[in-house]
C-alpha cells in the first residue's frame, strides 16, 4: 500500500501547492498552477513517476514534523544513531520565479543523508534531458517545460534522474532550491535560500495574525484558515477545492476525481468561513473572481470553473499512472462542469449578501448581474438536476436544490429591503413563498418523519442538515429535528456521517465511500443550533482528532481502517471545521454569560 494520505504536509506559493512525506519525499507537485500537469505524481504511481527525497542513509529514523508556528514552512526532523538533522520545506509566495526550497540543517552529530530528483512531466509520462550548467546546476528539459535544481552535494546524472549522499554536521546548513520556468527562456535567477525563508516566514506570520479570535480552538481554526489561503490562486483569487486529483473515496474504487478547480459551492462556502475570520481582501479578491467567471450570458452558468475562469474542463484518464492504492482511473479535468446543479445559485446570493452585510466594496453593475441569474433561475427552479453531490446518472428534484433556489430568492428579498437594491421584491417574496410551501410538501416525509433526498422518495441526505444554518426552518422546528435524528440513525457510522447510503441511492456509481468530513461538521452545527452544545464539542472534538499531526483534513474518512481517504487537504472540510468552532464557541460563551442556549432561529451562514 502506499503511504497514508495523512502522512503527507502541504506547502504552497499562493500558485501552486506540493505533498510532501513524513519521509522527506515530495510526492505530488503540479507546476506553475494547481492544475498543470505534475511534474512528481509519486503520488499516483510510483518513484519512477516522479519524486525529489532527501533523507537519512539510515533505515527507519525517528521522525517528527511541525509546522513553523503559523506559517506553511514544513520541518521535518529525523533522529539517527549518527545524530540529528532538520529538513525545512517551503516555497516562498509567487514573484518573480516559481521556487521549492529544501534546507538541511544539522542539529546534533553528523549524519550521512541522501538525496534522489526524479523529474518527469507530462503526469510522470516524459523523461527530461538533464544537463549540467556552467554554475554547476541542473537544468531538466521536456518540450515547454524546464526544472533548474541548485544543490551543493556533487550529484550523479543517470537514467534521466539526480542522485547524490553527502553528509551533515551540527550547525551546517545545506540549501537545494529547484525552480520552474519555461523552456525557451534563460534559467531564473537563483533566490538566495536564508532570505526566501526569512520572506515566507513573514509572510504568513504577518497574514495569520490578522485572525484575532481566541478561545480553546484557535490554533486549529487558524491552521485551517492558512490551508485555506494555501488553496486561493492569488493572481485570480479563485480557490480550488483541493490541490490533488484522484485521490479515492473508496480504496480501490473508481470515485476518484481532479478537484484542482473551483467549485462555486466550496469556494461561496470558503468565503464565508474568510469573512466570518476577518479575512476581508481574500473574500474581496474572490467576489470579484466569482463576478467575472459568471459574466456573460446567465443560462450559461456553470457550477464549476477553471483557476481564471475558464469554462471546459474536459475528462481524460492518465492511463499509464496506477492510482492511488490502486484506485483507477485516474482522472484530468472533471466532466461534471456541464451538469445543472441549482444549488448554486443560492450560494452565489448568500454569499455576494453576506459580502455586503461585511461592508465589502459593491457597484451597480455586480447587482445588474446577480439579478440577472435570479430571473434565468426563476424559469428553471422546477427542473431536475444533478444535486450537490454531482451524480452521475438522471437529473432528479433534489430537495437540497430546492432550498437553495429558495435561499437564492430570499437573499434578493432581503438585499433590497437591507440595501435599497432595485428589483421586484413583491414578485420575490411570492416566488419565496411558493419554494417554500413546495419544499415543505415534496421534499418532507410524514411518514419518515424527516426531510428526504429527493422529492417523493425515502432517502436521507445529509445536505438536508444545513436547513437550519441556512434560515429555511428554525432549529427547533419538529421537521428538522426529525430529519437530524434519521441522519443519526441512518447515516452515522462509528459516530460520523455518510453522505447518503451509496448502497440504497444510485448515483451512477459502484457503491462504497467514506464518511464524508463536511456533513460531520453539519450535524455538530446543527447541534448548536439546537441548543445541544455537549453533544456539538463532543462531536467537534471527535472531529478535530481525526487531524493528521499537521492538523490537515482530507475529504472523507474510513472508520473501519481508520485513514483518510479523499483529495487532501480539502477545502470543504477545513471551511466546516472553522464555522462549526466558531459557533460552537459564540454559544458556549452565551450560555456561559446567561444566554439562552435553545434553538437558534438565525441563518449562520
Amino acid at each position: 500500500m502506499p503511504m497514508r494520505i495523512e502522512d503527507y504536509g502541504l506547502i504552497g506559493d499562493g500558485e501552486t501547492a506540493a505533498l510532501v512525506s513524513r519521509e522527506g519525499s515530495i510526492d505530488w507537485l503540479c507546476w506553475p498552477r494547481f492544475d498543470s500537469d505534475a511534474c512528481f505524481a509519486h503520488l499516483l504511481g510510483d518513484r519512477t513517476h516522479g519524486c525529489w527525497r532527501i533523507a537519512p542513509v539510515a533505515a527507519q529514523p525517528g521522525i517528527s514534523r511541525r509546522y513553523r508556528g503559523y506559517t506553511l514552512i514544513l520541518e521535518t526532523r529525523f533522529e539517527t544513531a549518527d545524530g540529528a538533522v532538520r529538513l525545512v520545506d517551503f516555497m516562498p509566495p509567487r514573484s518573480a520565479s516559481a521556487d521549492l526550497v529544501r534546507l538541511v540543517v544539522g542539529e546534533r552529530g553528523s549524519v550521512p543523508m541522501e538525496m534522489s530528483w526524479t523529474v518527469r512531466f507530462g503526469y510522470g509520462a516524459f523523461t527530461p534531458w538533464i544537463s549540467r550548467l556552467d554554475d554547476g546546476s541542473l537544468r531538466a528539459i521536456d518540450g515547454p517545460d524546464m526544472a533548474v535544481l541548485r544543490a551543493p552535494p556533487p550529484l550523479d546524472v543517470r537514467d534521466g534522474s539526480a542522485h547524490g549522499r553527502f553528509r551533515v554536521d551540527a550547525g551546517q546548513t545545506l540549501a537545494f532550491v529547484m525552480q520552474y520556468g519555461a523552456s525557451h527562456l534563460s534559467p531564473p535567477a537563483c533566490p538566495d535560500p536564508l532570505d526566501a525563508l526569512s520572506r515566507t516566514e513573514t509572510f504568513w506570520t504577518r497574514w495569520a495574525s490578522r485572525f484575532d479570535g481566541g478561545g480553546e480552538w484557535s490554533d486549529a481554526i487558524l491552521r485551517s484558515l492558512i490551508t485555506l489561503k494555501a488553496l486561493i490562486y492569488a493572481p485570480t483569487g479563485g480557490i480550488v477545492a483541493a490541490p490533488t486529483t484522484s485521490l479515492p473515496e473508496h480504496l480501490g474504487g473508481t470515485r476518484n476525481w481532479d478537484y484542482r478547480y473551483c467549485w462555486l459551492r466550496d469556494a461561496t462556502l470558503t468565503l464565508l468561513a474568510l469573512m466570518r475570520a476577518g479575512y476581508f481582501d481574500e473574500a474581496q479578491a474572490w467576489r470579484n473572481w466569482l463576478l467575472r467567471a459568471v459574466a456573460g450570458d446567465p443560462r450559461q452558468m456553470q457550477f464549476l470553473y477553471g483557476l481564471a475562469g475558464e469554462r471546459r474542463l474536459s475528462e481524460w484518464c492518465v492511463d499509464w499512472l496506477p492510482g492511488y492504492g490502486q484506485s483507477r482511473p485516474v482522472r484530468v479535468g472533471n466532466a461534471a462542469y456541464h451538469q445543472l446543479q441549482l444549488d448554486v445559485y443560492g450560494e452565489l446570493m448568500n454569499a455576494l449578501h453576506h459580502a455586503r452585510e461585511s461592508g465589502i466594496e459593491d457597484g451597480e453593475w455586480r447587482w445588474e448581474l446577480p439579478r440577472a441569474l435570479l430571473d434565468h433561475l426563476e424559469s428553471i427552479w422546477t427542473q431536475p438536476d444533478e444535486g450537490i453531490w454531482e451524480g452521475r446518472t438522471e437529473r432528479a428534484h433534489y430537495t437540497h436544490s430546492k432550498v437553495m433556489a429558495w435561499v437564492a430568492v430570499d437573499r434578493a428579498v432581503q438585499s433590497v429591503e437591507s440595501f435599497g437594491l432595485d428589483g421586484p421584491i413583491e414578485r420575490w417574496r411570492a416566488l419565496r413563498a411558493r419554494i417554500h410551501d413546495e419544499v415543505c410538501r415534496h421534499g418532507y416525509s410524514a411518514e419518515r418523519g424527516s426531510f428526504v433526498r429527493t422529492y417523493g422518495g425515502t432517502d436521507l441526505d445529509a445536505s438536508l442538515l444545513m436547513l437550519p444554518q441556512l434560515g429555511f426552518l428554525p432549529a427547533d422546528d419538529p421537521r428538522v429535528q426529525g430529519t437530524i435524528a434519521a441522519v443519526e440513525r441512518e447515516l452515522m457510522v462509528d459516530g460520523l456521517v455518510r453522505r447518503y447510503d451509496t448502497q440504497r441511492s444510485d448515483d451512477g456509481l459502484p457503491p462504497g465511500e467514506g464518511s464524508f468530513l463536511a456533513c460531520s461538521f453539519w450535524l455538530a452545527s446543527a447541534y448548536v443550533l439546537s441548543g445541544r452544545l455537549g453533544d456539538a464539542r463532543r462531536l467537534l472534538e471527535r472531529l478535530l482528532g481525526l487531524r493528521n499531526d499537521l492538523g490537515l483534513l482530507s475529504e472523507q474518512y474510513d472508520v473501519a481502517d481508520r485513514r483518510m481517504l479523499g483529495n487532501f487537504p480539502q477545502a470543504f472540510s477545513h471551511v466546516g471545521l472553522i464555522h462549526t468552532a466558531l459557533a460552537l464557541q459564540e454559544a458556549e460563551a452565551e450560555a456561559a454569560a446567561g444566554g439562552s442556549a435553545g434553538p437558534d432561529r438565525s441563518p449562520r451562514s
